[in-house]
C-alpha cells in the first residue's frame, strides 16, 4: 500500500479494511502516520455513517490533535495511532456524555475514567462516540435521541444494543476497534447481529468505566469491539486489572465444552440459529475438543425473570429518579422513552418480598452454574435466539408487555453470565442463508477469559471471517 499525505476515499476504505494491528504496522513501516490513519477514519465516516447513523458524536478536532501526539507503535504501545470509537455513555473529556437520551443536555465532560485513561496511555486516537439505546436498557438502538441505527448487513434491521452503534461501525470498518459495555448482553448481542467479536469480561475483569453504581458494578463489564480476535485480546489485557499477558496463540489443551441449546426461557433458537451453532460445535469437535449437550440448570428460568424484572425495573427507576432531579417541574414525558418510563412505573409496584428475593437469585447465580464448570470448561449456545430483527420489534415506543416479551424472546441466552459473574465471548462463525450474521457464544467459569481468547484464535483461524463484508462498504 502507497499513501499520499492526501488520502482519497479508495485509501480510506482499503485501510477500513484492516484490523487495528495491521493499520498499525502501516506507521511502523512507513506506509502512513497516525493522522493519515485518522483522516481515513473520518472519510469513511463521512461516506458510511449517514447509511447506518451509528456515530452519535463527531469529535474529529479531538482526534486529529491526539494523532499527532500519540507515540509510535512499539512493544509498549503496540496500537498506538489507531483511531477508535467510544459508547455514548462513556465519560471522555471534550466529549458528550447523552446515553442516548433527550434528558442529556450535551454538556461536554471534562474527565475520563480509569478504563478510559487506559487507552488514552496506549495512545489509541478516539474519533467520536456511537449510538446506543437509553441508557442502554434495550436490546435494539433505534431510540428518540438519534433515530434508528441501521445493521450494515441489511439497512432495515436493528445492530443490537445496547452497543449497536460499535457492532455497526465496527463492522461496517469505520473503526476497527469500539468501546462497549454490557449489563445484560449489550456488547455480544451487537456483536452477534453485526458480525464482529465481543467479549464481556468477567465481573471485575476491566478497570472502572464509570461513576459507582450498586446495581452497575455488579453486572456490567466493559472492553473493545472489534473484527479480529487478536485486536479484543489486546484490549483485553490493556483494561485487566490484574494486567495478564496478552493471549497471542491460539490454546494448546483439548477442551470440554457442554453444549446448550435452549435459552433460560426454556425456548429453542430460531432453526438458522440452531443450525449456525451446531456447526460451531461440530466445528470444535473436527479441531479435537469434547462436545456433549446438556439441560440448563433449574435456576436459570428464575435468573431470566429477575434480571429482566426487578433489576432491570430498578434500573429504570434510578434514570427517573435521577432525571426528575436534573430536570424539576419538566414533563417526563418529553425526556425518557416509553419503555423506560414503564420499567420505572414496574419498579414502583415490587414489595420488599420481591426485591430480597431479587437479591437472592442474583447472590445465588454464581453457584447455579459451578457444578457445571466442575465437570466442563467451557459452554456453548447461541448467543441470540434469532437472527436481527428488523427495525419496530424492539422500539422503545412499544407497548410495556408487548415489549418485554419481544425482548425476553430476543435475548434469552447472554444476561446469564451479568447475573453469574462469568465471561464470554460471541464469535461470528456463521450466517444464515440469506447471509445475515449469526454468533456463537461460549462462556467459562470466573477467570477463564484467557481459555476463551484463546479458544477463539483456533475457531478463527479454522474459519475466519476477515473476508466477509457488508454490501454497505461496497457500495461506498
Amino acid at each position: 500500500m502507497s499513501l499520499t499525505s492526501k488520502i482519497g476515499l479508495a485509501d480510506a476504505l482499503t485501510i477500513g479494511r484492516l484490523d487495528a494491528h495491521d493499520q498499525a504496522a502501516l506507521i511502523v513501516s512507513g506506509e502512513a502516520s497516525s493522522a493519515e490513519l485518522v483522516e481515513a477514519a473520518i472519510l469513511r465516516i463521512e461516506a458510511i455513517d449517514p447509511k447506518l447513523n451509528a456515530v452519535s458524536h463527531r469529535a474529529f478536532d479531538i482526534a486529529r490533535r491526539r494523532a499527532v501526539e500519540a507515540p509510535r507503535p512499539s512493544p509498549t504501545h503496540l496500537l498506538s495511532g489507531a483511531p477508535y470509537l467510544l459508547k455514548d455513555s462513556l465519560q471522555y473529556p471534550g466529549m458528550p456524555s447523552q446515553s442516548g437520551s433527550r434528558s442529556r443536555d450535551g454538556s461536554l465532560a471534562s474527565t475520563a475514567y480509569p478504563f478510559a485513561r487506559a487507552f488514552d496511555a496506549e495512545g489509541l486516537v478516539p474519533v467520536g462516540m456511537t449510538t446506543m439505546p437509553e441508557f442502554g436498557l434495550l436490546g435494539s438502538t433505534e431510540g428518540m435521541r438519534f433515530g434508528p441505527t441501521r445493521n450494515p448487513w441489511a439497512l432495515e434491521r436493528s445492530p443490537g444494543g445496547s452497543s449497536g452503534g460499535a457492532g455497526a461501525a465496527v463492522a461496517a470498518g469505520l473503526t476497527p476497534l469500539a468501546h462497549g459495555s454490557d449489563a445484560a448482553g449489550s456488547i455480544r448481542i451487537p456483536a452477534a447481529a453485526c458480525g464482529v467479536v465481543g467479549l464481556k469480561p468477567g465481573r471485575g475483569g476491566n478497570l472502572r468505566a464509570r461513576a459507582v453504581h450498586w446495581l452497575d458494578d455488579v453486572l456490567c463489564s466493559d472492553s473493545l469491539m472489534a473484527r479480529s480476535v487478536r485486536d479484543v485480546a489486546w484490549a483485553f489485557r490493556v483494561a485487566d486489572p490484574e494486567q495478564r499477558p496478552q493471549v497471542v496463540r491460539p490454546g494448546v489443551r483439548r477442551l470440554r465444552i457442554a453444549l446448550v441449546m435452549d435459552g433460560m426461557d426454556g425456548a429453542p433458537p430460531s432453526p438458522e440459529v440452531a443450525d449456525a451453532v451446531s456447526k460451531t460445535a461440530a466445528l470444535c469437535e473436527s479441531l479435537g475438543h469434547g462436545v456433549e449437550i446438556i439441560d440448563r440448570p433449574a435456576a436459570d428460568p428464575e435468573i431470566f425473570d429477575t434480571i429482566l424484572g426487578a433489576l432491570w425495573q430498578h434500573l429504570g427507576r434510578d434514570v427517573t429518579d435521577a432525571t426528575l432531579l436534573r430536570w424539576p417541574g419538566q414533563a417526563l414525558e418529553n425526556l425518557l422513552e416509553p419503555w423506560t418510563l414503564g420499567l420505572a412505573e414496574h419498579c414502583d409496584q415490587l414489595t420488599p418480598a420481591d426485591l430480597e428475593r431479587a437479591y437472592k437469585v442474583l447472590s445465588d447465580a454464581p453457584y447455579a452454574w459451578s457444578t457445571v464448570f466442575d465437570r466442563f470448561d467451557l459452554v456453548l449456545s447461541p448467543t441470540l435466539a434469532t437472527v436481527a430483527p428488523p427495525h419496530g420489534v424492539l422500539s422503545p415506543t412499544q407497548d410495556y408487555d408487548s415489549l418485554l416479551a419481544a425482548l425476553r424472546a430476543f435475548i434469552p441466552y447472554t444476561p446469564l453470565q451479568n447475573m453469574s459473574g462469568a465471561p464470554a465471548i460471541s464469535l461470528p462463525l456463521f450466517e444464515s442463508p440469506p447471509g445475515l450474521p449469526i454468533g456463537s457464544m461460549f462462556a467459562a467459569d470466573r477467570g477463564g477469559e484467557e481459555l476463551l481468547l484463546g479458544l477463539a484464535l483456533e475457531l478463527e483461524a479454522a474459519k475466519p471471517w476477515s473476508a466477509r463484508w457488508p454490501k454497505v462498504v461496497h457500495a461506498s
